[in-house]
């Protein structure tokens, strides 16, 4: 008997282990394999052609497949990544460690890249011009905008669209991500990689705060700051990494690194993990609730704002309404000269919060106040969501007018379109 119980006092650990293996093989293993036939599907459905440029309807096309799938899936799709299997464990801390990276320089810099100043409002579409033009793209932030921002009153570029354009018309690939920190744009800075980053900004001649777009090219350890060519200030221009910090929050610490096909392996290797899908917006999540336990004011709105922003990334609208819901009572209590009256300008989490947890009166409520601060009518995803939730209100006919003024603000949005053909309506 005694034999027996040394026997599983052994075998027991032995297998828990092997268990454990198993899962990592399965969970953490071929990543290079998922990531082929996610970048193979998804270039297949973005660039049909293998030339490295395409025409604008072609380009427009691809951009718009994105944005219809937006709007037809609760959460918007990376491409880079994979999810992890649904009973993996969902804290970051609880995953197996991230492997010990070299250490990183104390300073780098990315030379030749020509700064381009920005026209109005087009800090996204110039900031992308200048990481392509680094790599050898002809285009200009013009060739960006005419398909991005065919409204030249447009406030704003998402993200997924500067994804998307690159993925679409260029040559090169793009990845965006969230939950970024200092060290993980370090090291792409180190590896020769120029990062995109979308930042709060305040400054003379803007009534409040603002988003602003902004290339990273550099960082110096000992200074305590980064390099940046900036659209608006101009080339070389150097942040404090405390104000980056402070302003990048605002966007939750998201990125977006340019790169040539062929340097795959090289953006894989220093994402590491963050390459998943649910692994990056776990990681996000866990970087707002971080903050949100030791910021207060405007910080902690935006933290707050953060974990709504990643538990719509997992699906999690539940959460992510309940975390909106904080963040606006936070917002009510902020003075009115630091208020980020814009935020919806840059950032429709809270209507795929809302809508798919069915608040379609807080959606319209709050679709109708952020046009409101708007004198141009050109915030196509408030229109959207708006005319999306009065209809499950029953409410056809205003949705109808909102889907006319979406088609306004930006001509030929697809996931509009569909909308009235939903409703048997011509455009």
């Amino acid at each position: 008997m005694r034999r027996s119980y040394e026997f599983l006092a052994i075998a027991i650990p032995v297998l828990v282990l092997l268990a454990g293996f198993l899962f990592s093989l399965t969970y953490f293993g071929n990543l290079e394999a998922q990531f082929d036939r996610l970048k193979t599907d998804f270039t297949s459905a973005m660039n049909p052609s293998d030339g490295a440029t395409s025409s604008v309807k072609t380009v427009e096309a691809g951009m718009q497949s994105v944005v219809t799938s937006l709007a037809r899936n609760p959460t918007p799709t990376i491409f880079l990544g994979t999810p992890y299997p649904t009973n993996a464990p969902t804290s970051v801390s609880t995953l197996l460690p991230t492997p010990t990276s070299t250490p990183l320089p104390l300073e780098a810099g990315i030379e030749g890249i020509p700064h381009q100043y920005q026209m109005q409002n087009n800090d996204g579409p110039a900031s992308l011009a200048m990481a392509l033009a680094y790599w050898g793209w002809k285009g200009t932030q013009r060739d960006i905008s005419s398909i991005l921002r065919p409204n030249p009153l447009d406030k704003n570029v998402m993200p997924y669209e500067l994804e998307a354009f690159t993925n679409g018309q260029t040559e090169y690939k793009a990845v965006a991500r969230s939950g970024g920190d200092l060290n993980i744009v370090k090291a792409f800075i180190s590896a020769g990689f120029p990062v995109i980053v979308e930042k709060g900004f305040e400054g003379v001649g803007y009534d409040g705060w603002v988003g602003h777009y902004q290339l990273i090219t550099g960082y110096d350890d000992a200074a305590k700051q980064f390099v940046t060519q900036d659209s608006y200030k101009g080339p070389q221009y150097p942040v404090i990494y405390n104000d980056f910090l402070s302003q990048w929050r605002a966007f939750n610490y998201g990125y977006l690194v340019v790169y040539p096909a062929d340097r795959r392996q090289q953006v894989l290797d220093i994402l590491d993990l963050q390459a998943f899908d649910n692994f990056n917006f776990n990681s996000a999540l866990q970087q707002a609730e971080d903050d949100v336990a030791v910021l207060s004011g405007r910080d902690l709105f935006f933290s707050l704002f953060n974990q709504g922003s990643s538990r719509v990334g997992l699906k999690d609208y539940t959460g992510a309404a309940s975390a909106y819901d904080s963040a606006f009572a936070n917002y009510s209590q902020l003075a009115e000269d630091i208020l980020p009256w814009r935020i919806m300008w840059y950032q429709t989490g809270p209507y795929f919060a809302y809508f798919f947890t069915g608040r379609y009166q807080d959606v319209v409520d709050l679709a109708s106040k952020t046009l409101d601060t708007n004198n141009d009518p050109t915030l196509e995803e408030s229109f959207y969501w708006r005319a999306r939730a009065r209809i499950q209100l029953g409410e056809q006919e205003t949705a109808i007018g909102d889907l006319r003024k979406c088609l306004e603000a930006h001509p030929d949005f697809t996931p509009c379109i569909e909308e009235l053909d939903k409703l048997g309506v011509n455009p």
